[in-house]
This record gives structure tokens, C-alpha cells and sequence, in this order.
């Protein structure tokens, strides 16, 4: 590795100190709900033939929140969970933990924890429970598969389903045309945050979002929700390299997506306490930001010799917009 080579990544290794973990865990909560269906496809190859989809998915959020109480976890252990009710094709409901561990988690008592949530909740709301664990980590991190309890006359045997991001190899993940298998590569790169330069972690990203936009199988919102997810997720500090990303999403959509002005609106949305995602029925946002962000522009070529590239730069936009609104003031 060249000399700079390393004082990227050393940049990287000390930037990645000041993203706060909690962030992540959010990131990852949220993404795994607005996709949980294709979730549910990734975990189970029959979910189309065991799942009723159309009757809709309810997650339960404040039910869970009464059977895993704050003062049960570990400080230690980051973790994601959901409580969700899905319906059978039989007509039968069905509840769902899934326990995601973010990271390095490796807690001993692993197993024990998630056979003790499985039987509070089937006790408490007296619903069939299946359990799901997700390991996020390295290939150093403990991933137990099932409880078991052996007495003198007694036993007990908890299996439940796991996965872990490096269960399937990068090429099987983007050949599998489920956006959830994308979200398990933005994991999977996640991990080498601070260990390779920011110039090749960038570099994943746009493979992972070509290869969703290729599908042609996802409506425009799931795609930009998944984007800023993505440019969110694997976390580049450089605006240079962060513009570099902007542009190719631009260009491989044709300009229908500009992620510059997605970052607007979601850091509005978030302001005002509305950060669950671009929803429909925002466009009258979406069209105020954009407007914002072209008035600015329009000001910085009128008002300064400054090059495209820096105005971008400047605007932490992408070149391509900078040229549009160049290009529109020429012909007035």
C-alpha cells in the first residue's frame, strides 16, 4: 500500500470514531422495515408460498418494547430489533423477533437471551413466535444457532433461524435480484470502514446501487430510500469522493435522481421530525428544495469565476446540475 494509501485509511480509521453508532443501528432498523417483505423472501425461499403478503405487515414496536425492557440490554451489545405480525396463506397469524446484532456483538449468553424473548412474548400474548438472528459482524463473531439445556430428567432444545452477512459471497449477493441481499453488501462493506481508503470504499457503493437499478424492479422511492441509505451507511467523509457517487447516480438514472437535493430534503425531513424516508406526497418538498438549491447555484455563477467543479463542491451538489443552470441562464 502507498504512502498516502495508508494516511487515507489512517483518515478513515479516525473519522469512523466520530459517527455515532447509534446511527447505524437506526439506519439498519429502518431499512429492514421498509423492505421486510424481500426480507422475508431472503429468509425463507417458499415466503411467496407461505406468506400472505397482500394482508399487509404491522410491526410492533411498543409491544416489544414491554418484553425487552432497556434495563435488559447489555451496554455492551447493539442490537436492532423488530416484533412484527404477518399473516399465513393458511389464514394463520404469525408473530416474528427478528434480532439483528450490529457488529462485533458476541454476548456469551446469546442464545439464552433470544430463547427468553421467544417465550415472553408467546407468554405474554400466547401468539406462535418465530425467532430470526442477524450477525452483522466480522468473521471472528459468535453466531449461535440454538439454546439448549440438558437436566437430570429434563431438556430443552430452542432452534431458531440465523444468518450472518458472510454467509453468501459478494457475487451471490448481487445475482440474487432482492434488494435485501444489496442491504447485506452494505453491511458487508460497512465493515471496512477505516481498514481500506475512503477512494476504494467508495467504489462499493455504486456497484451495489447499479446493480438494484439494473433490476428494474424496484418503483423510484424504493430506490431513492435505499440510496440515501446506502451513501449513509457506508459513511465517506470526503465531499470530493461523496460528489464523485452523486454524478454516477445521476447519470446511470438520467437524471431523474439527485442526490445532492435528496440530501436536503432528508436532513428537512429530519429536522422536523419526520425522518422515516422520502414518502409519497412530498413533492411539493421535494420541488422547494430543488428551487433552493438552484437559486444558490445561480448566485455563485453570477457572483463569482468559480469553476464548475467547485461549485459543486461548494454547493455539495453534483457538476451536472451546475452545468443545467449554467446552461439555463445562457439562454435567457
Amino acid at each position: 500500500m502507498s504512502k498516502d494509501s495508508k494516511q487515507s485509511a489512517g483518515r478513515g480509521s479516525a473519522e469512523k470514531t466520530e459517527i455515532p453508532h447509534r446511527k447505524n443501528d437506526e439506519l439498519l432498523k429502518g431499512i429492514f422495515k421498509e423492505n421486510f417483505p424481500d426480507f422475508l423472501r431472503f429468509m425463507y425461499a417458499e415466503a411467496d408460498q407461505l406468506f400472505d403478503f397482500p394482508k399487509g405487515i404491522t410491526f410492533l414496536d411498543k409491544e416489544l418494547l414491554k418484553i425487552i425492557p432497556d434495563r435488559d440490554r447489555k451496554s455492551s451489545t447493539r442490537i436492532a430489533d423488530l416484533l412484527v405480525k404477518v399473516f399465513l396463506l393458511d389464514g394463520a397469524e404469525r408473530w416474528l423477533l427478528v434480532h439483528t446484532e450490529i457488529e462485533g456483538g458476541s454476548d456469551p449468553n446469546f442464545s439464552f437471551r433470544i430463547f427468553q424473548y421467544n417465550y415472553r412474548i408467546l407468554d405474554r400474548y400466547n401468539v406462535p413466535v418465530e425467532t430470526i438472528a442477524i450477525f452483522t459482524g466480522d468473521d471472528k463473531q459468535v453466531r449461535p444457532g440454538k439454546y439448549v439445556y440438558d437436566g437430570i430428567k429434563t431438556s430443552h432444545y430452542f432452534n431458531y433461524l440465523s444468518y450472518h452477512i458472510l454467509d453468501h459471497e459478494e457475487g451471490e449477493l448481487l445475482a440474487m435480484d432482492n434488494i435485501f441481499a444489496y442491504i447485506v453488501l452494505a453491511c458487508r462493506k460497512a465493515l471496512l470502514e477505516g481498514k481500506v481508503p475512503e477512494e476504494e470504499l467508495a467504489a462499493d457503493p455504486s456497484t451495489i446501487a447499479r446493480a438494484l437499478i439494473d433490476t428494474q424492479k424496484y418503483d423510484k422511492d424504493r430506490i431513492i430510500s435505499f440510496l440515501i441509505f446506502l451513501k449513509n451507511f457506508i459513511f465517506i467523509r470526503d465531499n470530493e469522493i461523496n460528489s464523485i457517487f452523486d454524478t454516477y447516480i445521476y447519470e446511470v438514472t438520467g437524471g431523474t435522481i439527485d442526490m445532492g437535493v435528496l440530501e436536503i430534503v432528508k436532513r428537512q425531513e429530519r429536522e422536523s421530525g419526520l425522518a422515516k424516508g422520502l414518502e409519497k406526497g412530498r413533492l411539493e418538498e421535494r420541488k422547494r428544495a430543488v428551487a433552493e438549491k438552484r437559486s444558490f447555484i445561480r448566485n455563485l455563477i453570477n457572483q463569482t469565476d468559480f469553476s464548475d467543479q467547485q461549485i459543486a463542491s461548494i454547493a455539495e451538489t453534483t457538476v451536472a446540475m451546475v452545468e443545467d443552470v449554467r446552461a439555463e441562464l445562457v439562454k435567457k
